[in-house]
């Protein structure tokens, strides 16, 4: 059953791959696999918990033990019953429980993401509903393909340094929705915008969650991650957009409407609404800087404001001019789908995780490969796969941090060591190989519905030339 486990994630996830071929929609894929797997493993929770492979579990047994050693004994049975502790020792009578609360403990850092990318669609559909991206479209005057290009990429890549790389997905897409009426066309941006996304969020320790969990954990520091990666980043998305230089040619086509149709939105309007909700973005890491609370929190609080600005304008609005740019309404236009997509996919993850599979190939990578620079590398790769964030977490467990003046193998593990810095660069850059690698492109697939197989075919190749360049230039500068 540990095995059927990872079979239905393998099956759902080939699923997920030939969602146009099969014409069905990911998001239900993603669901299913995501219930189907904790079902498997609540009710083999015995023989799958006996294999020894959760680390979780077997961190749990080793809290309960030591508090029987050391606390029990100093408490009379009354006190005992009071400190709640003989239910935990129950749980490892009846591991159905502790099921049920990992799937609880992995709920809470699901719904934190969810709620972070339920915020940041919002506001960037307020924004678009009222125009506000006409700030930069109309700017941005060139219809030449690989000026375009470049352009959007550079825009993209310092964004995402920050905001972080979903949010700064979100705005650009939504912002090329504006400039490129051409669907195909338009996927191919959009792809370089995951890239540059991803590029530019793996050397700013706010630019992704990777890296937000490396600076919090103590493994880097805010200067010295980017001064170290920034140009592996650089070159990780130069040499793609380089390559694509050669052979594209012409120039795109401009939607209609941004030619010829009457804006609805007074100008003045546009510029509030847009300033505001790029402000509420910004202002997301400064809250999380200074209340050490979680991003959503910030996010959400954003949105709040943004609301009661939009309400504000137009409260002396006649109601038929008004209700389409109500927030109530274009919360109905907010991609829910994409939602559940995470929703799912991130639960049967978290799954992989509880039961042990992640922390098997951690082992194995640690075992057979013993180099740094071949772990990241395999790495970063697998998490194109498989979500970054159980991976870097996974890494985490498996080294501590060495002590100041280490020396030989154990220098690589000092904070801001070679293997952490390495870390941030592959986990936030090789989830580009694949759509479903990282949130960035998993949000520009829901939004823009970019096929799975098209992506394989036409990007992930360049994001591999990107990535190993990026790997080489660490190992040319730091090695």
């Amino acid at each position: 059953m540990f095995y059927l486990i990872l079979l239905i994630f393998v099956l759902g996830y080939v699923a997920i791959a030939l969602e146009h071929p099969l014409k069905v929609d990911k998001a239900s894929t993603a669901l299913i696999i995501g219930v189907l797997t904790w079902t498997v493993y609540i009710l083999n929770v015995d023989s799958i918990l006996s294999l020894g492979y959760s680390p979780s579990w077997a961190e749990f047994g080793n809290q309960v033990k030591n508090i029987l050693d050391h606390i029990k004994p100093a408490l009379s049975d009354g006190q005992w019953l009071d400190s709640g502790w003989s239910d935990k020792i129950n749980i490892l009578n009846s591991p159905y429980h502790f099921v049920i609360e990992e799937l609880e403990h992995h709920l809470i850092e699901i719904s934190e993401i969810l709620f972070f990318l339920l915020g940041a669609m919002t506001i960037v559909e307020i924004v678009d509903q009222h125009e506000g991206f006409r700030v930069i479209t109309d700017k941005i005057t060139t219809t030449n393909k690989v000026k375009l290009l470049w352009i959007i990429a550079i825009l993209t890549f310092f964004m995402s340094a920050v905001l972080d790389n979903l949010t700064t997905t979100i705005v650009m897409v939504a912002l090329l929705k504006k400039l490129i009426a051409d669907q195909k066309t338009r996927w191919f941006y959009v792809s370089m915008v995951v890239l540059a996304a991803n590029s530019g969020g793996a050397w700013s320790p706010i630019g992704d969650v990777t890296t937000i969990m490396l600076w919090i954990g103590g493994q880097i520091t805010a200067m010295s991650i980017i001064a170290k990666v920034i140009l592996p980043s650089i070159v990780s998305i130069v040499v793609p957009l380089t390559i694509v230089s050669f052979w594209m040619k012409g120039v795109v086509e401009r939607p209609h409407k941004m030619k010829n149709e009457e804006s609805a939105t007074p100008n003045h309007e546009r510029i509030i609404v847009f300033f505001a909700g790029v402000g509420a973005l910004l202002f997301v890491p400064i809250f999380k800087t200074v209340t050490h609370l979680p991003p959503y929190m910030g996010m959400l609080l954003g949105l709040g404001l943004l609301w009661m600005l939009t309400e504000v304008i137009h409260r002396s609005k006649p109601h038929e001019v008004s209700s389409k740019l109500k927030v109530y309404n274009i919360l109905r236009k907010v991609d829910t789908p994409t939602v559940l997509f995470f929703l799912g996919i991130l639960s049967a993850v978290a799954c992989l995780q509880s039961a042990g599979h992640l922390n098997i190939m951690s082992g194995w990578l640690n075992d057979h490969l013993g180099n740094v620079y071949l772990i990241n590398s395999a790495i970063g790769i697998l998490s194109s796969v498989v979500d970054n964030v159980p991976l870097v977490a996974g890494s985490m467990g498996m080294y501590d941090i060495a002590l100041p003046g280490a020396t030989g193998y154990e220098a690589f593990f000092v904070q801001d060591g070679t293997f952490w810095e390495l870390l941030a660069y592959c986990a936030g850059t090789g989830g580009s190989i694949l759509i479903i690698g990282s949130a960035a492109g998993v949000a520009a697939m829901g939004i823009e519905k970019i096929d799975f197989i098209w992506y394989l075919k036409k990007i992930s190749l360049l994001a591999l030339i990107g990535y190993l360049s990026g790997i080489a230039t660490f190992n040319l500068l730091f090695a």
